[in-house]
């Protein structure tokens, strides 16, 4: 199992998400792509929906409840099996979810190139964007895990995801009229691919403009215990010292935990983006259990109330 570092914890924490390129080898690909189940034809003039009930039906991948530990959800022989023993998976759900992560939910997403929609009658657009489920102001996380089992090109409209916008809560579609925000970026990735989200996270499916059907699958899972420094926190024993802020004469260490979650997104504005410094301190207070812990005097500017 290859436990995710410091580093990569404070990623997740500050962006809400991690990817990994090509993390899944090709026998596994071309095992979960024969399961998934190849979409029909759709000439015969039948709306997309139809198209994609009827794939989903097909399918070798089998309805699961939620509620169940996510390691006993897949054959351990399946494509979904096999992906989630990988050391590298396996490693991210333990560092983010803690032992025993239980699954959510799964889904198959498809997205259809051009001439479906033509067939059917209907309109080639991208979903719209949204947060997963609905309003959730807890610290504590879930996990999406998107796995792309071939390679996606732009062309194919890959998931957009706008980084860092984990702990800006919204009612689910209520910011689906924004289909670009500054810094957003789009899956353009080779087979194998996945992405770790963050389950707030703002994220879409992109419009597919090539000639071929895109395939994503995703998995969501939660914590069944404690997500407090399940990754290797060898390294954050002691904590640091207070660095200068503002005034400062040199740039900051490169890959520290506070230059990681000290860093802006490019959609944050000069006043409103530093709430996200605020939620940031909070989330990795969360994940640490260091109460006490500040990055650039953030969370002490408010807890100073005096006597």
């Amino acid at each position: 199992m290859t436990l995710l570092t410091s580093v990569e914890m404070a990623r997740f924490v500050a962006r809400g998400f991690l990817r990994f390129d090509a993390a899944v080898p090709d026998d596994i690909n071309a095992q979960f792509m024969a399961e998934a189940g190849a979409a029909p034809d759709a000439a015969d003039g039948r709306r997309v929906m139809a198209v994609y009930a009827q794939t989903l039906a097909g399918s070798a991948i089998a309805e699961a409840p939620p509620g169940r530990p996510l390691a006993d959800t897949y054959p351990a022989d399946s494509a979904l099996g096999r992906l989630l023993a990988l050391p590298r998976v396996a490693g991210a759900f333990r560092s983010l979810l803690g032992e025993a992560p239980v699954f959510d939910h799964h889904f198959l997403h498809i997205t259809f190139p051009p001439s479906y929609h033509e067939a059917g009658g209907g309109e080639n657009v991208s979903q719209h964007t949204h947060q997963d489920s609905t309003i959730d102001p807890r610290l504590r996380f879930d996990v999406q895990l998107m796995y792309y089992p071939h390679e996606v090109t732009l062309e194919m409209g890959g998931t957009r995801f706008v980084p860092g916008t984990h702990l800006r809560k919204v009612s689910e579609v209520a910011i689906g009229r924004y289909q670009n925000i500054r810094g957003q970026q789009h899956m353009v990735c080779p087979a194998g691919t996945l992405l770790f989200l963050h389950h707030g996270l703002w994220h879409g499916g992109g419009v597919n403009r090539s000639d071929r059907t895109r395939y994503m699958f995703k998995i969501r899972a939660h914590a069944s215990g404690s997500q407090v420094r399940q990754w290797d926190a060898r390294d954050l024993n002691g904590g640091p010292a207070h660095r200068p802020i503002f005034f400062r004469k040199s740039l900051p260490e490169p890959d520290t935990v506070e230059t990681i979650l000290m860093a802006s997104e490019p959609w944050f504005e000069q006043d409103t983006g530093r709430l996200e410094y605020v939620n940031r301190v909070k989330l990795w207070r969360y994940v640490t259990g260091d109460t006490d812990y500040d990055a650039d005097y953030w969370m002490t500017r408010l807890e100073n109330v005096g006597a």
